[in-house]
C-alpha cells in the first residue's frame, strides 16, 4: 500500500462530517474554500451555512449588493475575500454564461482565485489531478520528507508543489487532497503531534531524525504596523453618524464611526485641539463629551490597532457632518462593520 492509499484509508475513518464534503457542486465548494482560507473550520462552519442559505447559487450572489455580501461576511475578516467572491460571481454570469467554469485554467481566471483554490475546486468538484497545497499540506510533507527548505520561499513553494503533485498521481485526486489536508488538521498538528500513534510513522523522516517540532521552516517574520484609531460616536437626537472606508486599506467598503487616526491615542485635551476634530465640529457651539472608552487592542495579520471610542452629543449640525452618513440608532445593525466596531456595539468594549 502506497502513501496516498494510507492517507485515504486514514481519512475514511477519521474525517469530520462537514457540509462541503461529499458534494460535487463547484459553487458550494468554492464558497467553502474561500471562507476556510483564513478561517478555522469551527468558526467558518456557521458563516458558510448562513452564506449559502442567503446566496445558494452564483446567480443570487452576483445579483446581490456588495454591502449585503459584506454584511453576511461580517466577523470573518479579510474582507477582500468577500469583495472578490462577489465580483467573481458577476464574472461567471458575464463571461461563462452563468455556469461555473470546468477547467483549471478557467477557474484560475476568477477574481480572487489562486492556484490553491483552483486546485481545490477542480479536484473536489471535477476530480481533476491538481494537488492542493495549504498550510496543513506543507506541514505534513515537510515532516514526512524532512524538508528544511523554507515554505515561504520561492524555492520552497516550487519544491512542495512538485512533491505534492507527484503524490497525487495514480491516486484519486479528490480523496487524496482532502485526506492529506485533514491529516494535517487532525493528526500532524503544529504543536505536539501524536507521533507514536501515527499511521504514517514508518514513512516519516522527521520522526526518524527527531526533528518533527522543527518543521516546517519559515524564513520570514510578519512585519506588524501599529496604528491608533480615535472613533467618534456622535449622537444627535436619536441619530448617529457613520462613514464608509473606501481607501485601499484594511476593512475596505465596511462602515465605521467617524475616525481620527493619529500616532497615539488622544487625550481629551489633545482631542479638543486636534485639527480634524475642530473641522468636523466647526461652528457647533456645544459638543458634549459623554464618555471615552478604555483603550482596546485589535490584532490583524499585519496591523495592530489600538482604538478608543469617544461618545459625543451635539444639539445642532453643520456642513462638515454632511460628509458622513446619518442614520437612526436602530439602523446600525444593517451595516457591515469591522469586528472591532462590532465588539463596541455589543458592549464588549
Amino acid at each position: 500500500m502506497n502513501l496516498s492509499d494510507q492517507l485515504i484509508d486514514w481519512y475514511q475513518v477519521h474525517k469530520r462530517d462537514l457540509p462541503w464534503r461529499n458534494i460535487s457542486d463547484p459553487y458550494l465548494i468554492w464558497i467553502s474554500e474561500i471562507i476556510l482560507q483564513q478561517t478555522r473550520v469551527n468558526q467558518g462552519l456557521d458563516y458558510y451555512l448562513r452564506f449559502i442559505e442567503r446566496f445558494p447559487n452564483v446567480e443570487t450572489l452576483a445579483a446581490a449588493e456588495e454591502d449585503e455580501v459584506l454584511k453576511y461576511w461580517q466577523g470573518l475578516g479579510y474582507y477582500s475575500r468577500a469583495r472578490n467572491l462577489h465580483q467573481a460571481a458577476q464574472q461567471i454570469i458575464r463571461d461563462f454564461g452563468g455556469f461555473f467554469p470546468t477547467t483549471y485554467t478557467e477557474v484560475l481566471q476568477l477574481k480572487g482565485v489562486g492556484a490553491y483554490t483552483a486546485a481545490a475546486v477542480c479536484s473536489f468538484a471535477y476530480n481533476l489531478p491538481y494537488a492542493v497545497v495549504d498550510g496543513n499540506v506543507y506541514r505534513v510533507l515537510s515532516r514526512l520528507f524532512a524538508i528544511e527548505t523554507p515554505i515561504d520561499s520561492h524555492f520552497g513553494k516550487k519544491e512542495f508543489d512538485s512533491l505534492a503533485q507527484q503524490l497525487i498521481e495514480n491516486s484519486v485526486p479528490s480523496l487524496h487532497n482532502q485526506a492529506i489536508m485533514e491529516f494535517g488538521a487532525l493528526q500532524c498538528v503544529p504543536v505536539s503531534p501524536n507521533c507514536s500513534d501515527c499511521p504514517l510513522q514508518v514513512y516519516c523522516k522527521a520522526y526518524e531524525l527527531k526533528i518533527v517540532e522543527q518543521l516546517p521552516v519559515k524564513s520570514k517574520k510578519t512585519s506588524v504596523k501599529q496604528r491608533f484609531f480615535n472613533y467618534l460616536v456622535i449622537q444627535y437626537n436619536q441619530q448617529i453618524f457613520l462613514q464608509k472606508r473606501t481607501a485601499d486599506d484594511i476593512w475596505k467598503n465596511l462602515y465605521e464611526f467617524p475616525l481620527i487616526e493619529t500616532d497615539h491615542l488622544l487625550t481629551l485635551e489633545e482631542l479638543l485641539e486636534n485639527n480634524s476634530f475642530c473641522h468636523i465640529f466647526y461652528g457647533i457651539e456645544q459638543v458634549k463629551i459623554l464618555n471615552i472608552s478604555k483603550p482596546v487592542h485589535h490584532l490583524l495579520t499585519h496591523r495592530r490597532i489600538t482604538a478608543q471610542f469617544i461618545t459625543l452629543q451635539i444639539v445642532e449640525k453643520n456642513e462638515s457632518l454632511k460628509q458622513f452618513i446619518e442614520i437612526s440608532n436602530t439602523e446600525i445593525g444593517n451595516f457591515a462593520v469591522s469586528r472591532l466596531v462590532e465588539m463596541y456595539l455589543k458592549k464588549e468594549i
